[in-house]
C-alpha cells in the first residue's frame, strides 16, 4: 500500500464514520508509516458545523467564513489487508 492509498482509504472512513455530522474542509493533516507495526498512520483534518462563528452577519456570509476550530482524528490502516484498526483522536493547536 502507498501513502496515498492510505490517506484515501482513511479519508474515506472518516468522512462515513462521521456521516450524520456534516463534516467539511476535511483533509489530509499527516502521514506515516509505522514499521515496528506495518500500519499506516494517517491524521484527517475537518471542521463540522457547530466549528463556525455564529451570529447575523456570520449567518450572511457563512460560505466566505472560516471554521474558528479545526477537529483531527488518527486513522490507523494495517498495511497487510488495509483495514482500518483504529480512529484517535489527535489534539490539534490551532485553533483560530
Amino acid at each position: 500500500m502507498t501513502a496515498k492509498e492510505a490517506v484515501r482509504i482513511a479519508i474515506e472512513h472518516v468522512r462515513d464514520l462521521f456521516e450524520s455530522e456534516k463534516l467539511s474542509n476535511s483533509g489530509l493533516e499527516e502521514v506515516e508509516y509505522q514499521e515496528n507495526d506495518h500500519a499506516w498512520a494517517v491524521t484527517v483534518g475537518f471542521s463540522r458545523p457547530w466549528d463556525f462563528p455564529k451570529g447575523q452577519l456570520a449567518d450572511v456570509i457563512s460560505p466566505l467564513t472560516k471554521p474558528e476550530r479545526r477537529d483531527c482524528k488518527t486513522v490507523r490502516i494495517r498495511e497487510s489487508d488495509s483495514k482500518v484498526i483504529s480512529v484517535k483522536n489527535r489534539p490539534v493547536d490551532f485553533v483560530r
